[in-house]
């Protein structure tokens, strides 16, 4: 058999790395926040996300194998190429769940990046199987690197971007996963070769690249939509922070004497939402406050739940409480560390709360902290 010569579309390449990139940060960013929403919300959330993340993986690979030129002409079988797409989106929604519905932790993160990165390496060769009229003929280096580069980094990708769930930590995230598909393909790609073979073994019927590009087209729009939109919601502030910047500032004489006295107040009781309402805690059931983008999250012996104060608001309104700074991201209640831990510069606050074990104190604050805990 002989040996095809082939190349790739330049375009065409930097296009499937961008489809995978968009994926990403569309699927990462439709999860953010889900541990507040109610589990039907989630689960819907989460279906959406896969699609987002499986078919972008989809349609990175057939962008790129719409930019690889061979000198005879080849199809595709329909049903292993939607089958491809399929499995790529299975693989992700089982990940998500994993993440979503278990204690989040390194092991829980490692297995869901494991998983998804098994799965873009399936998907990728199931892909390849489908192409009829020219064989790809794999090296076991060439799978062996796709499959480690392929884990690697997307367990890089989910432990980054769900590690914590800030705007830097999901963009990075996205990163590392729109480079782990790149990388899969391509990888595998240069580790093949390609021969002509006459006998056709479609499962289902034939589609050509001209075919192939409508599909892929029609779903890269669909995923540059939900890119955008996506995007547009994690880039404009939020409502409570955009009216706090709308408000005038006011004349000293009337409104400013009225209104600093209510903001220095401690508050007696903390809000917070749950499944569209409002309720309310008192401090001293609360273990720590932790800071979540211009929101917060309150930890209890039982629960995680979400304030819609920032951790700059909820200093000031609980100052005269019972909190005491520990990190710029945190808030702490004494009553409910159970062990502290001196480290070099700065230290750790243990904790036996649901999805709090331990938290940090910086340099500055480790006095306070020390004399507050009487150590």
């Amino acid at each position: 058999m002989e040996i095809l010569d082939y190349s790739h579309n330049t375009l065409l390449v930097v296009a499937s790395l961008l489809v995978a990139t968009m994926a990403g940060f569309t699927g990462f960013s439709l999860t953010k926040g889900l541990s507040e929403r109610s589990v039907a919300h989630r689960k819907i959330l989460i279906a959406l996300a896969a699609i987002a993340l499986g078919g972008g993986i989809w349609s990175m690979h057939f962008v790129a194998m719409l930019g690889l030129q061979l000198p005879i002409l080849f199809y595709y079988d329909a049903a292993i190429t939607l089958a491809s797409a399929l499995i790529a989106i299975l693989v992700v929604g089982s990940a998500l769940l994993i993440l979503h519905f278990r204690q989040r932790s390194r092991a829980t993160l490692a297995l869901a990046g494991m998983i998804v990165g098994l799965g873009v390496l399936a998907m990728h060769y199931l892909g390849m199987s489908a192409m009829e009229l020219c064989q790809p003929l794999y090296s076991p280096t060439g799978v062996a690197l796709a499959a480690v580069s392929s884990c690697v980094l997307n367990i890089a990708a989910f432990s980054i971007a769900y590690g914590q769930r800030t705007q830097r930590n999901i963009i990075v995230g996205t990163l590392f996963f729109g480079c782990a598909v790149f990388a899969v393909h391509f990888i595998a790609i240069s580790g093949a070769d390609f021969v002509a073979v006459d006998v056709l073994s479609e499962v289902g019927p034939l589609i050509s690249n001209e075919v192939m590009a409508i599909g892929v087209v029609l779903s890269s729009f669909v995923l540059c939509g939900a890119f955008l939109l996506t995007a547009v919601t994690f880039l404009v502030p939020t409502q409570p922070q955009a009216a706090q910047e709308a408000v005038p500032e006011p004349e000293p004489q009337a409104p400013r004497p009225a209104v600093e006295p209510v903001v220095a107040v401690a508050s007696k009781q903390i809000p917070y939402e749950l499944e569209g309402r409002t309720f309310f805690l008192d401090p001293q059931d609360v273990a720590a406050i932790r800071a979540e983008g211009h929101y917060t999250h309150l930890y209890t012996a039982t629960d995680k739940l979400f304030c819609a104060w920032s951790i700059t608001e909820a200093e000031k309104r609980l100052s005269a409480g019972v909190f005491i700074k520990a990190h710029r991201s945190y808030l702490i209640n004494p009553a409910f560390v159970t062990g502290f831990e001196r480290l070099k510069d700065n230290g750790v606050c243990h904790f036996e709360v649901a999805s709090l074990t331990k938290v940090p104190v910086s340099r500055s604050r480790l006095p306070l902290i020390r004399e507050a805990l009487g150590v």
